[in-house]
């Protein structure tokens, strides 16, 4: 059936500056980390990849490595915007990012000039796509010069591959320190891409924290992983249930949810259901809250594995606005869980 998009489709979903550019993002975005793959139904893509775009949805996130297999995701979604976007490709921003593992050899992960650029060309490949409109380090390399790193994004840009550069898991001191570089080249840096929850809020550590870093060199933010991998929903409140994420140990593990961390997160549900919302619904507006030290963050990236669950996770932004005193009493179960599975050794 020929997709014909819905004509409101601009009217209910924010939309936030990045940062110092002339780029906005939704609110919420979609990422397609684990649903888009080849063990996922094609129809079931489609369905939800659809009805983002019809709540306001510009935004999907992608990586060189999303799957299952490797790619598989990049491939598919070229498909899809082949069959239903491709007359509405200037309305989209487009993302992907290379650093994780992708094929054998000293050249297949990290940060070298090397495999970012050759990464870069298979995945414009894979989707279909002469450009990508955000292209990211999608983590620091330990070995690697930085000035190598940000050297082939600016590359990235120049050469028309990408329009913007973005960095992913990096750390204030080093966001820092990549957007000089990117900044002398000539490319600024647009956006950073964190996990970030509220049971998982290393950003808001330091001095500078993550979000006044971004705030001194002008760039915005995008916050993986806001539901904790799913422990910020209804999902566990009374165990584990046979078909999840965590009984089928998918980056979420059963050993994961101690009770003390499912307490706290029933307390938080508690809040939640006070405020009309789902946990979910709560743990996006959250996200998207004004930080009291740097910049709030510019969006929220979800994943979806239905229609139901993407338009749950859209509905936050129909309440964004927390009171003072919801804050603090968020404050008081929204602590660091040591679920990071992100960050550098």
């Amino acid at each position: 059936m020929t997709f014909n998009a819905a004509p409101d489709r601009y009217e209910t979903m924010p939309y936030r500056r990045v940062g110092r550019s002339g780029l906005k993002l939704p609110a919420v975005s979609l990422g397609l980390w684990h649903n888009f793959g080849d063990d996922k139904p094609f129809d079931v893509q489609r369905d939800i990849l659809r009805r983002a775009f019809d709540l306001g949805i510009t935004h999907f996130d992608l990586a060189n490595n999303y799957g299952p297999p490797d790619g598989s995701a990049e491939t598919n979604f070229g498909r899809h915007l082949k069959d239903d976007f491709a007359a509405h490709r200037d309305e989209l921003v487009v993302s992907t990012k290379a650093g994780y593992y992708m094929w054998p050899g000293p050249y297949g992960e990290w940060g070298s000039r090397k495999y970012l650029l050759s990464s870069l060309d298979a995945s414009l490949e894979r989707m279909g796509l002469d450009y990508v409109d955000i292209f990211y380090s999608h983590r620091p390399d330990p070995e690697t010069p930085m000035e190598e790193t940000m050297g082939a994004l600016d590359t990235a840009v120049r050469s028309g591959r990408a329009l913007y550069a973005g960095i992913s898991s990096y750390t204030p001191a080093q966001t820092l320190e990549a957007a000089r570089i990117l900044k002398d080249l000539g490319t600024p840096l647009l956006i950073h891409q964190p996990s970030y929850s509220m049971l998982n809020r290393w950003t808001e550590d330091g001095e500078p924290n993550l979000y006044e870093a971004l705030d001194a060199v002008g760039a915005g933010s995008i916050a993986f992983s806001p539901l904790a991998q799913g422990m910020l929903t209804d999902r566990y409140l009374d165990g584990v249930p046979a078909d999840s994420r965590a009984a089928k140990e998918r980056f979420l593990h059963e050993n994961d949810l101690t009770e003390d961390k499912m307490a706290r997160v029933r307390a938080l549900n508690d809040i939640a259901e006070a405020r009309g919302q789902s946990l979910a619904q709560m743990a996006i507006a959250w996200i998207l809250r004004r930080q009291a030290k740097g910049s709030p963050v510019t969006s929220a990236l979800v994943g979806a594995s239905s229609v139901r669950q993407l338009e749950n996770n859209v509905a936050a932004v129909n309440n964004l606005e927390f009171s003072d005193d919801e804050l603090t009493a968020i404050d008081e179960f929204a602590v660091e869980s040591d679920i990071n599975k992100w960050a550098q050794k």
